[in-house]
């Protein structure tokens, strides 16, 4: 599937619903896990950015990411290598990931910040026949209401 194609299904069928999204990953905290919701919409993570606290020491920092792959199988895959003198923070466009997924801290003893959205593609699609089938019983009345 395309690009094109996928976005015009989008924005033809779903509506995105988007909500701020983040978390901290620390020593006493070193992983974070985005569950989905059991409301039958499709969900995704979108994220944005990883960077390290002011706090954090200058040592090497990994972030990797879980989440089941193509084959069903769960292996932590590094996603930043962050050093607070080198590269502190850095923006990530187009990882998109689908609960649930877990983060988790690797290397290093944060604090690390994560951000993105938490998108809900809500189904417009259902809702359509409903409208369609309520403007065929308006049209139907009236013709009624012309007989008598």
């Amino acid at each position: 599937m395309s690009i094109s194609s996928s976005s015009s299904r989008l924005l033809s069928e779903e509506r995105p619903v988007a909500a701020l999204w983040g978390c901290q990953l620390t020593m006493g905290a070193r992983s974070c896990v985005v569950k989905e919701d059991d409301d039958f919409l499709e969900h995704l993570v979108l994220l944005r950015t990883i960077c390290l606290g002011a706090d954090a020491r200058d040592e090497l920092h990994v972030v990797a990411v879980d989440s089941k792959n193509t084959y069903g199988e769960h292996k932590p895959v590094p996603i930043a290598a962050l050093r607070s003198s080198v590269l502190p923070m850095i923006s990530l466009k187009g990882l998109e990931l689908v609960p649930p997924v877990t983060f988790v801290l690797q290397c290093g003893a944060g604090p690390v910040y994560l951000s993105g959205q938490h998108v809900t593609l809500e189904d417009d699609a259902a809702s359509q026949p409903y409208k369609e089938e309520l403007w065929e019983e308006d049209v139907g009345d009236e013709d009624d209401c012309g007989a008598v």
